[in-house]
């Protein structure tokens, strides 16, 4: 994959971005300076899931070079988590020091609301292998990465409202019973992404910030049932002020 992505393009940038369920629209907002769709990187992972489509943008956000994933794949799409955290390793590769992971999830903490931005201050990961089990390779990071900082303080600095983001399979939504369990635990929103793939840019140093968009309250805490359409017209109503939000990120760190 790294060949086959070096082959196609020798832009180099300092951030990187996955953008998660409904808004993969920002990507088309930047000066943009190629587009290298998934399927044409040798053995790289292909979102199933509608709404996701599947390419990096190469680009400037304002002078900032960044490469963008425009949709990402998920643990529960039947990939080896390997596969799930590829996409970050290559990004590291190309030279991306810093990492803006965004995501849509279910709120926990009872204080959120759909269509609050929730800055992710740490993470639990239930369910997922660790991406880094099997042989280490050395030239991407220590065997025994310390995670006691995994999102960078210094890129907290921008957000108020604040949380730990907990990882779970999917593709199925949680149980009441289920969410009273996380929100005890201290889990403050819920989703299918993220966690896994921020052990994998810590492995290599890369700083990261994580951003939810809660775009539901969690199973059991309201009378309404979750569906995938709900999560995605929330993501739309919020995703003008959450581009502000990642140009601000993108522009200052």
């Amino acid at each position: 994959s790294r060949k086959s992505i070096l082959q196609k393009t020798n832009f180099k940038p300092e951030v990187a971005v996955i953008l998660g369920s409904g808004l993969g629209e920002y990507a088309s907002k930047i000066k943009i300076e190629q587009i290298i769709p998934y399927t044409e990187i040798e053995g790289f992972p292909v979102s199933t899931v509608v709404g996701h489509k599947g390419q990096f943008v190469f680009g400037y956000v304002k002078e900032v070079p960044v490469v963008i994933m425009q949709g990402r794949v998920h643990y529960y799409e039947g990939y080896p988590v390997t596969d799930v955290v590829l996409p970050v390793r290559l990004m590291g590769m190309l030279g991306a020091k810093k990492l803006i992971l965004t995501n849509a999830s279910g709120g926990i903490n009872t204080g959120f609301h759909p269509g609050d931005l929730m800055l992710i201050t740490d993470q639990i990961m239930s369910g997922i292998p660790n991406p880094l089990i099997g042989a280490n390779v050395e030239e991407l990071g220590t065997r025994f990465p310390d995670m006691s900082e995994a999102y960078s303080e210094r890129m907290q600095q921008i957000i108020k409202k604040e949380g730990v983001y907990l990882q779970l399979t999917g593709p199925s939504y949680e149980t009441p019973a289920e969410i009273r369990m996380y929100r005890t635990c201290g889990a403050d929103a819920v989703g299918m992404s993220t966690a896994c793939e921020t052990i994998a840019a810590r492995h290599m140093g890369i700083e990261v910030c994580g951003i939810s968009c809660i775009t539901n309250l969690a199973a059991g805490m309201t009378s309404q049932h979750l569906n995938h359409q709900e999560v995605q017209q929330t993501a739309d109503r919020v995703a003008e002020q959450f581009q502000e939000l990642l140009t601000a990120i993108i522009t200052h760190v």
